[in-house]
């Protein structure tokens, strides 16, 4: 899994003001959609792979972790 670089936020924020400002050209308008989709699919990667670690017990230590979060854990 891919982290999300800062210089990804940074080109998506300058992009966005550009937007805002009204002084964005229409390779930027593409460049933009593809650095969003690209923020997207990492995003959901990271968030996916910490779900994947929790583990839910009850107040009497007992696993209680959903069968579907336990099968995806035993996908990988």
């Amino acid at each position: 899994m891919a982290a999300i670089d800062q210089k990804l936020i940074d080109r998506i924020n300058v992009l966005a003001k550009k937007k805002k400002e009204g002084t964005i050209t229409p390779e930027e308008l593409k460049e933009q959609d593809k650095l969003r989709k690209e923020y997207i699919k990492l995003f959901r990667e990271g968030f996916k792979s910490q779900l994947k670690a929790i583990k839910v017990v009850d107040e009497k230590g007992n696993d209680i972790t959903p069968l579907k979060l336990k099968q995806e854990k035993l996908k990988n």
